[in-house]
C-alpha cells in the first residue's frame, strides 16, 4: 500500500499581531514605520489599482503625518484607476500651501492621467478641511475638467485622522 504524503504547507503566523506601541522602544517603532512604508510603497507602485480608500488613507498617513510643514500632492491615475505616479507638488509653510492649478494641470498632462486624488497634510493636527481647502479643490476640479481629468477625492492628513472630501460630499 502506497503511503500518501501530505503537501507540506508552511505554518503561517502573524509575527506582529501581539505587538503594541507601548511595548516597543523608539528604534523598534521607527523600524516598523520604515517597514510599513516599504510595504505600502510596493502597493502604490505604478500600474497597481487602488484597492480601497482605507489603504490610501494608511499610505498617506504614513507618508505625511509627521511632516512639520504642509505638503500638497496628487496621486495620478489612469482612466481605470491604475497608479501612474504619486507626486508631492507643493511644499509650504506650517499652516498653508500655495497650490497653483496651472502646475497641477501640467503634471496631469505630463502623466497622461485620467483621474487624480489630491492629498495634503495639516501639521496643526486639525483634520477638518478648511474653507480654503474646499475652494482650491473646486478650482482644481474645474481646471482639470477642461482636460477631461476626473477628481476622485482629496484627503486631508493629520497625525490623528485622515479625512476624505468624497466621503464628506465635497468632491
Amino acid at each position: 500500500m502506497k503511503q500518501v504524503q501530505a503537501n507540506p504547507v508552511p505554518f503561517m503566523t502573524d509575527r506582529f499581531g501581539g505587538l503594541s506601541p507601548s511595548g516597543l522602544n523608539d528604534q523598534e517603532k521607527q523600524s516598523i514605520v520604515t517597514l510599513a512604508t516599504k510595504v505600502l510603497a510596493s502597493k502604490f507602485r505604478a500600474g497597481r489599482i487602488l484597492s480601497s480608500p482605507e489603504e490610501t488613507r494608511t499610505f498617506l498617513r504614513l507618508r505625511l503625518a509627521e511632516r512639520r510643514n504642509e505638503v500638497f500632492g496628487c496621486i495620478f491615475l489612469s482612466t481605470r484607476h491604475r497608479i501612474i505616479a504619486v507626486s508631492e507638488l507643493f511644499q509650504c509653510t506650517i499652516d498653508g500651501a500655495s497650490v497653483h492649478p496651472r502646475v497641477v494641470v501640467q503634471k496631469a498632462i505630463e502623466n497622461n492621467a485620467g483621474s487624480v486624488i489630491f492629498f495634503h497634510n495639516h501639521p496643526s493636527m486639525v483634520d477638518e478641511p478648511s474653507r480654503a481647502d474646499e475652494m482650491i479643490t473646486r478650482r482644481l476640479k474645474d481646471a482639470l475638467a477642461l482636460i477631461d481629468v476626473r477628481v476622485l477625492d482629496h484627503f486631508v492628513v493629520s497625525a490623528g485622522e485622515t479625512v476624505s472630501f468624497s466621503e464628506l460630499g465635497l468632491v
